[in-house]
C-alpha cells in the first residue's frame, strides 16, 4: 500500500481537497510520525487571530493541541467548505457521517486517516472521552439542517455543541479532567467558548449569509430573517437600515459581554503553565467583540479583524503572565 510519508502533505491543502487520498475510500497509509508532522503544520498554517501553537503552550502538550486543532479543523471543512448548495450540504453530511465512524475506529486504534492516527495518541494518554469530540461533529452535521435561529436559547444550545466541547478538553489536557471536581472551571470555559462562538456568529454574519446561506442572528428576538438581511445588505447607503440592523445586533452583543464576564476569571484558577493559554483565547475574544463595537455593529457590511498590534501586545502580556494571578 502506498504511504504519505514519501510523499509529504501540504498543510495549506485544503482538508476538502485531500479526500481523494485521505477520504471514504482511502488509499494511502501514513506513520504515526507522519501523522503529527500534517498535524503539527496544520495548526501553525492557518490561523486568523492566533496561531494555535504559540510559545505559551506547554511543551508537553503542542503535539496534543496539534492534533485536537487537526481535527477541529477537517471537521469545520467538511461542514462549511463544500457550498451552500442543497447538493453541497448532502454530501457534506455525507462525509460529516463518515468522519463520526472514523472517531469510533480511532477508539479502537482502527483507523488510517492522519488526524485520527495523531489524535490516538493524545486521546490514550490524557484519557479523553469521545464526547466532545462527537459533539463537535454533530454541530456540523446540524450546520447542514438547520440554516436559521429563532431564539438565542437555541442559539446557546447550538453553541453547547460547537464550542463549549472545545475548551473542556483544553481543560482536560490541562488537568483537570473531573468535571463534577471542577465544575466552576467548566461553567466558566463553557460560558468563555460560548462568547467567542456568539463573536464569531456577530463578526461574520456577510459571511455566513452569502457564502454559507446561514444565519446564527436569532429571527424572533431581532425580526431579521435571511431575506430581510439580504435586503438590507442591499440598501446600506440607507442610513434607517443601517440603523435597523445596529439595534437589532447592539443587544446579541451585550448578551455575549455577559457570558465573557463570567469566563472572565477562569484563568485565574489554573496553573502557571495552562493559565496563559486559556487567557489568550478569551482575551482574543473579547478584542473582537470590541472591534465589532469599534465598527458600529454594521457587519452586515463590513467585517472587522484584529489589528497585528493588537494581537502582539495580547500575545506580549500573556507571556509576561500579566493576566491576574495564577496558582
Amino acid at each position: 500500500m502506498n504511504t504519505a510519508d514519501s510523499d509529504p502533505i501540504d498543510p495549506r491543502t485544503p482538508p476538502v481537497k485531500l479526500l481523494e487520498r485521505f477520504g471514504p475510500s482511502q488509499s494511502e497509509s501514513i506513520s504515526p510520525e507522519g501523522a503529527l508532522r500534517y498535524c503539527r503544520a496544520l495548526a501553525r498554517s492557518h490561523y486568523e487571530n492566533f496561531s494555535v501553537l504559540t510559545g505559551l503552550v506547554p511543551q508537553r502538550l503542542r503535539d496534543d493541541f496539534a492534533a485536537v486543532y487537526a481535527f477541529c479543523r477537517w471537521s469545520d471543512d467538511l461542514g462549511d467548505e463544500l457550498g451552500g448548495s442543497d447538493e453541497a450540504r448532502t454530501r457534506a453530511s455525507e462525509l460529516l457521517a463518515w468522519w463520526r465512524g472514523q472517531l469510533d475506529a480511532c477508539a479502537r486504534g482502527e483507523s488510517r486517516h492522519p488526524v485520527y492516527v495523531a489524535l490516538q495518541s493524545t486521546i490514550r494518554r490524557h484519557g479523553l472521552p469521545l464526547k466532545p469530540f462527537a459533539d463537535l461533529i454533530a454541530a456540523f452535521v446540524q450546520d447542514q439542517e438547520v440554516t436559521r435561529y429563532q431564539t438565542f436559547e437555541q442559539l446557546i444550545e447550538y453553541c453547547a455543541r460547537s464550542a463549549d466541547p472545545v475548551g473542556r478538553i483544553v481543560l482536560h489536557l490541562g488537568g483537570y479532567p473531573d468535571e463534577s471536581a471542577n465544575a466552576d472551571r467548566y461553567r466558566m470555559s463553557d460560558a468563555t467558548c460560548t462568547a467567542l462562538q456568539l463573536t464569531n456568529f456577530w463578526q461574520d454574519v456577510r459571511r455566513d449569509l452569502f457564502e454559507r446561506g446561514r444565519v446564527y442572528i436569532p429571527e424572533a428576538l431581532t425580526g431579521l430573517s435571511p431575506e430581510s438581511l439580504r435586503d438590507f445588505a442591499d440598501r446600506g447607503s440607507e442610513s434607517s437600515v443601517r440603523l435597523g440592523f445596529i439595534r437589532s445586533l447592539r443587544p446579541l452583543v451585550a448578551r455575549t459581554w455577559e457570558l465573557f464576564e463570567i469566563g472572565r476569571p477562569l484563568p485565574r484558577t489554573l496553573t502557571r503553565d495552562i493559565a496563559p493559554v486559556v487567557w489568550l483565547f478569551g482575551a482574543g475574544g473579547r478584542s473582537v467583540l470590541e472591534a465589532v463595537e469599534r465598527c458600529g455593529c454594521t457587519t452586515l457590511w463590513h467585517r472587522p479583524r484584529l489589528k497585528a498590534m493588537t494581537k502582539a501586545g495580547l500575545l506580549f502580556r500573556a507571556r509576561l503572565g500579566l493576566i491576574g494571578p495564577a496558582r
